[in-house]
């Protein structure tokens, strides 16, 4: 598994290593210790780097998650991002041509390849169109796409996914979810102004927890079929401000809530349904934790964070 510090691969460690029978390796662009998978440190975009892990482990399985994952940060950083997602996975299905090529791979897309959909094209399926509205969704259908080749060119056992907004306790606060709770369980132990910064909050999404999400990428490991690609979604529609609201509801204190410019994106699409009958016919796999926990869940992970400022936060 690439990425395995960051927010889905600690999960997905964690599901792989409980497998009877499974030995699960992890990379780690730094330091970051890994509690149950082997680790291996270093860079994908270093072809030596990818040669070595691929070579030493001999996967039956691949699970490639590391990537920039900031919508925002690709636009401040459009090349940065473009060139880290592409090359990093082209350097690793190389070297999976060479020394495991009979390994099953799982390259992990995202719903924002689908962009700005018209209302016709809702709820979006995997055969509408892709209209990528920023840095990041354009590198999301270079993988994407660069998977499918593998699988046509170099017959590579390829799977492809597009999960929807996955959240929980552990995302990094770069991200609007955790972000509100963060600030939410920093005023309540007062080390910040009792007001709450805040972008779109029109924006409809739909969101599975990641537990879920860990679950079935496990299970698209079983169940894909090489050469298809997934969406991965149904765990619920909600606005931004619903969410907000949700979290507000738990909240100790009072709070004030303010626009900030700077949390809006250039270009954001008003609403992103999945169609997700594919994966269920698929796979059989079903969300099964309510939005609700997972709203109480985050609270509470910021809440233990802010109680304990040295912990690590997972992208």
């Amino acid at each position: 598994m690439t990425g395995a510090a960051g927010f889905v691969g600690s999960y997905l460690c964690a599901l792989l290593s409980a497998q009877p029978g499974v030995k699960a390796f992890g990379t780690t662009r730094g330091q970051v210790a890994l509690d149950v998978c082997a680790q291996f440190s270093g860079d994908l975009t270093d072809e030596s780097f990818a040669d070595k892990v691929v070579r030493e482990t001999a996967p039956t399985d691949v699970i490639h998650l590391a990537a920039q994952s900031s919508v925002a940060d690709s636009w401040r950083n459009p090349r940065g991002t473009i060139v880290n997602n592409v090359v990093a996975q082209l350097n690793l299905l190389e070297s999976i041509v060479h020394y495991a090529p009979a390994g099953r791979v799982l390259i992990v897309g995202s719903a924002e390849e689908y962009g700005l959909l018209a209302a016709e094209d809702l709820p979006a399926g995997e055969t509408g169109p892709l209209r990528p509205d920023s840095p990041y969704a354009l590198s999301k259908i270079a993988q994407d796409y660069l998977g499918l080749q593998y699988h046509l060119g170099r017959h590579l056992d390829v799977v492809r996914v597009r999960p929807f907004n996955l959240f929980g306790p552990g995302q990094s606060d770069r991200f609007a979810v955790s972000s509100f709770a963060r600030q939410i369980a920093e005023a309540e132990v007062g080390l910040r102004e009792a007001v709450l910064m805040v972008g779109n909050l029109q924006a409809r999404r739909d969101y599975t927890d990641v537990r879920d999400g860990a679950r079935a990428y496990w299970a698209l490991l079983q169940h894909g079929h090489a050469g298809e690609v997934y969406n991965l979604g149904g765990g619920g529609v909600h606005s931004i401000g619903e969410v907000l609201d949700a979290l507000l509801a738990r909240a100790t204190i009072a709070m004030v809530v303010r626009r900030d410019p700077a949390k809006f994106r250039p270009v954001d699409a008003p609403v992103v349904v999945p169609d997700v009958t594919r994966i269920r016919e698929a796979t059989g796999w079903e969300p099964t934790i309510s939005f609700e926990q997972t709203i109480g869940d985050i609270l509470e992970y910021w809440r233990s964070r802010v109680a304990r400022p040295a912990a690590q936060v997972t992208d």
